[in-house]
């Protein structure tokens, strides 16, 4: 009998294959307490991704909110300028019917020959001319002059001219509506990631609840997936505009 337990004794110690924790030890790599150390880090790092994702999130509807009022107020001044254009239009063409009133007379005198009522009429178009007609209306009459046409309006781009500012004013807002729909949308999108990064949180968060290794490192894999794919697409969402200037710290004076 004690041959046979110091032959089992000594077949042990000369055996090669390690003893069962050994294995163990060799093959799980990831021990629960490493993986509590994993989930704890994983979690301060979504943490701030997400607050970080929250507060661009945040200021890009700010921005929005500031594109859209600038919008609307360079709407309404567009419009009154539109209403202005169209006064002096308006103005002009009375003007120009005015001085074509003139002009008849003049005609009239010059076939009559009454010299004193030539110059007085042409004093009075003289008078005219300087009090009543704009810059605009003046072009349109040099070009009348210089390609023999009856109607100074006729001259091509004539009429958009009283509404070019008015125009340019438009163009302003439909600029400035482009970009509050820009931050909208931008904002939406750091809202998603923020959803994103919360669906980590919850994951990291029931890891500890499952009793197998085996399950707690499936949830701990999809979770990191979630992450990973948060951090790219945060990436590829543009930052808000003036950001690298860093002016988000200054103090109000």
């Amino acid at each position: 009998m004690n041959k046979t337990e110091s032959t089992k004794s000594e077949t042990a110690k000369h055996s090669d294959t390690p003893p069962g924790n050994a294995i163990d030890g060799k093959k799980t790599i990831l021990t629960p307490k490493r993986l509590e150390t994993v989930v704890a880090v994983l979690l301060g790092v979504t943490t701030l991704l997400s607050a970080w994702a929250a507060w661009i999130g945040h200021l890009h509807g700010g921005l929005q909110s500031i594109h859209f009022t600038e919008s609307n107020n360079t709407a309404s001044q567009g419009t009154a300028e539109y209403n202005l254009g169209t006064q002096a239009y308006l103005a002009d063409y009375m003007a120009w019917n005015t001085l074509k009133d003139y002009t008849y007379e003049l005609e009239a005198a010059k076939v009559d020959g009454d010299q004193t009522k030539i110059d007085l009429i042409n004093g009075k178009i003289e008078i005219f001319k300087k009090q009543s007609i704009s810059d605009t209306l003046a072009k349109g009459i040099k070009w009348m002059e210089e390609n023999n046409e009856d109607n100074p309006f006729n001259m091509p781009g004539m009429i958009e001219q009283y509404s070019a500012s008015a125009q340019e004013t438009s163009d302003r807002s439909q600029e400035l509506l482009a970009e509050g729909k820009r931050d909208n949308t931008k904002g939406d999108s750091y809202q998603l990631v923020t959803v994103i990064y919360s669906l980590v949180l919850f994951l990291l968060g029931i890891v500890g609840t499952f009793k197998n290794m085996p399950n707690r490192i499936a949830v701990l894999s999809i979770a990191v997936v979630f992450l990973v794919f948060g951090i790219i697409y945060m990436c590829t969402i543009p930052l808000p505009t003036g950001f690298a200037q860093m002016n988000f710290f200054e103090f109000n004076q």
